[in-house]
């Protein structure tokens, strides 16, 4: 299956919308920390509904924020969910950005970057569209370390790089990029039930789980153009 039919398939039965609300607890802190300033230029690589755009637009006074994605459906359900003309939506392959070199100011991804067929060709790609000083926050909770994120691979039908923090800050190097910081952020918001109430239907024990939200969380690569 392709990730454009695989991503289809969910903006058709709604699950774009969840998205935003498995993310949120730690995508919040990592947009936070985009040194965005009011008219920059943001893309959103990987867009899904598109929340993270319209945050940048409607707190940071962001100027145009482009949403890429690889289905059309996502990305036509994302233009539905504002009506601000300060923001698009493409449909697009992350291997062929569709920008002219340096021309964007930020670039954003989350939960996305490790389903390009060649991230490094995509990281070479998010380089030449940035401006000189520009920036990538890649965020990803489907890492090496995460040892509790290595079963999903077997839940989808498209194939997905797992890379650890020391090979995402290798692949930012080669392609050009200053690794500016990289650190996990902890999910401290999902609820932990008590160890009484061990195993659930996802949790065989209560330190796995604690260990999956407070210690991995999301991992957090910033890379400067």
């Amino acid at each position: 299956m392709s990730v454009r039919e695989e991503f289809d398939a969910w903006a058709a039965d709604g699950r774009d919308r969840g998205m935003e609300d498995r993310h949120w607890h730690t995508a919040k802190h990592a947009l936070s920390r985009m040194p965005v300033e009011p008219g920059d230029t943001v893309l959103d690589l990987g867009c899904g509904s598109g929340y993270a755009g319209r945050v940048l637009r409607d707190t940071r006074d962001a100027g145009r924020v482009y949403g890429l994605d690889g289905s059309p459906e996502m990305a036509r359900n994302a233009r539905s969910y504002t009506d601000d003309s300060g923001t698009g939506y493409l449909v697009g392959d992350f291997d062929v950005l569709p920008f002219d070199e340096d021309i964007v100011d930020h670039v954003w991804s989350m939960e996305s970057f490790y389903y390009a067929t060649d991230p490094a060709h995509t990281l070479e790609e998010v380089a030449r569209v940035l401006r000189p000083g520009g920036t990538f926050y890649c965020a990803v909770n489907y890492y090496e370390e995460n040892v509790h994120s290595h079963a999903w691979q077997e839940r989808i039908d498209i194939d997905m790089t797992r890379w650890s923090a020391a090979e995402y800050r290798e692949a930012f190097r080669a392609a050009g990029f200053a690794v500016a910081e990289q650190d996990s952020i902890p999910d401290r918001e999902v609820e932990i039930p008590p160890e009484s109430e061990f195993p659930t239907e996802e949790w065989e024990t209560r330190e796995a789980m604690t260990e999956r939200y407070r210690t991995y969380g999301t991992l957090l690569t910033v890379g400067v153009a």
